[in-house]
């Protein structure tokens, strides 16, 4: 298994296993499977295409098939460039349990501490998703909040954990 930055050529990759992601956790992301279904490669390319402090990692398996991905975007405004924001970790559903996520969001937090002027990452995790919790708690993140209602889906709401990662910090 290894985990590198995903480009534009990961665009099917990516796709297939970000739609498959919004079908077995829908409650998960702020998107869904039905909107994200509709984009064409060239907007999925474009996506996931690397930019100055914002990448996704894909983590692939020995025959080269994507099985887990996350993404990682700088705020942009001169006020929040210290930031970065987490989003979209998922692994696929035969692969958890394995480690999986915790390498990719090592290897996140590696990136990202190398970005100029980066000194914390912030993530939003469902509250009741307690394995994701304790990999985020295992790597150094701190709950700083709770929003109530932040996700609605199928009449049914979902608060989330909101979480910091400060760099400069041990771990």
């Amino acid at each position: 298994m290894h985990i590198r930055v995903l480009d534009e050529h990961d665009a099917r990759m990516y796709q297939e296993l970000r739609l498959t992601a919004l079908q077995n956790s829908p409650e998960a992301f702020g998107s869904t499977y039905e909107r994200e279904v509709q984009f064409t490669m060239e907007m999925v390319a474009d996506r996931i295409k690397p930019k100055k402090d914002t990448f996704v990692l894909g983590a692939f398996d020995d025959r080269g098939t994507l099985i887990g991905s996350v993404s990682f975007v700088r705020e942009s405004s001169l006020k929040t460039a210290h930031k970065g924001n987490v989003y979209g970790m998922y692994v696929a559903l035969n692969q958890q349990g394995q480690g999986l996520g915790k390498r990719l969001m090592v290897e996140l937090i590696r990136i990202a501490s190398e970005c100029d002027g980066v000194e914390q990452i912030n993530l939003a995790v469902m509250s009741h998703n307690e394995a994701a919790k304790k990999l985020y708690v295992s790597l150094g993140f701190k709950v700083y909040g709770v929003e109530h209602h932040a996700l609605k889906y199928k009449g049914t709401y979902y608060d989330e954990d909101l979480m910091v990662r400060r760099l400069n910090e041990e771990v």
